[in-house]
């Protein structure tokens, strides 16, 4: 998440079911060996696309460190196929509910939205998607404290995940505690540098940080 509340729904990704390789496209193992050694940069492009649409969490690690690839358009399709493997729990009611919650987020019906979710999370408790969508409802209904312990469950089951770490610093931030809220910005930047919005935040905190501590001289 990033300051202000229209940027938290950089969490409002949908759900995606669980799809199945076509002939002629890379398999997830194929994609994989591309994403992290191939010298082209369109292989790499289609390698994460195809990690996207069939990914697993075990290829978290691979796809986390495409953040950082050369080409810009890797890294673009490398977040992608995170928060598509991420949205994926491999129980399709689990995920329809998943796809139902974000509905109900982007209509504004935030108790429907935590019920739903919560009911993901009593279906899959081990799904950390399921924790993240509620602690982003959570964010928005102004439940600080409710939404930083789902933040806790997430990153106990996926220490990568950026959103979760940019949503520490956003609930911060409406807390008014500036010096951890840049912590946790930095944490996510440290995870995904290309979440721009995440970096101006943590800019605009650093010196906002710096002026106080002049001012208190």
């Amino acid at each position: 998440m990033t300051p202000g509340r229209a940027l938290a729904f950089v969490l409002l990704l949908a759900a995606s079911v669980t799809p199945v390789a076509r002939a002629g496209e890379p398999t997830r193992e194929e994609a994989l060996r591309t994403l992290t050694g191939a010298p082209d940069a369109e292989a790499r492009r289609r390698a994460a696309h195809a990690l996207g649409e069939r990914g697993a969490m075990e290829d978290v690690p691979a796809l986390a460190r495409a953040l950082r690839d050369a080409d810009p358009l890797v890294r673009a399709s490398a977040e992608s196929a995170l928060w598509q493997v991420w949205s994926r729990s491999g129980d399709a009611e689990a995920d329809r509910l998943l796809a139902l919650g974000v509905e109900q987020m982007q209509a504004h019906d935030g108790e429907a939205a935590v019920e739903t979710f919560a009911r993901v999370i009593a279906r899959r408790p081990e799904f950390a998607e399921g924790w993240n969508k509620r602690a982003t409802v959570y964010y928005l209904l102004g439940e600080y404290a409710k939404s930083l312990a789902d933040c806790d469950e997430v990153l106990k089951r996926n220490p990568y995940h950026f959103g979760a770490l940019s949503g520490y610093g956003m609930i911060y931030l409406q807390l008014d505690q500036p010096t951890r809220a840049l912590e946790y910005f930095e944490r996510a930047l440290a995870v995904n540098p290309n979440l721009s919005s995440v970096q101006e935040a943590a800019d605009k905190l650093k010196a906002l940080l710096i002026r106080r501590r002049k001012d208190s001289i």
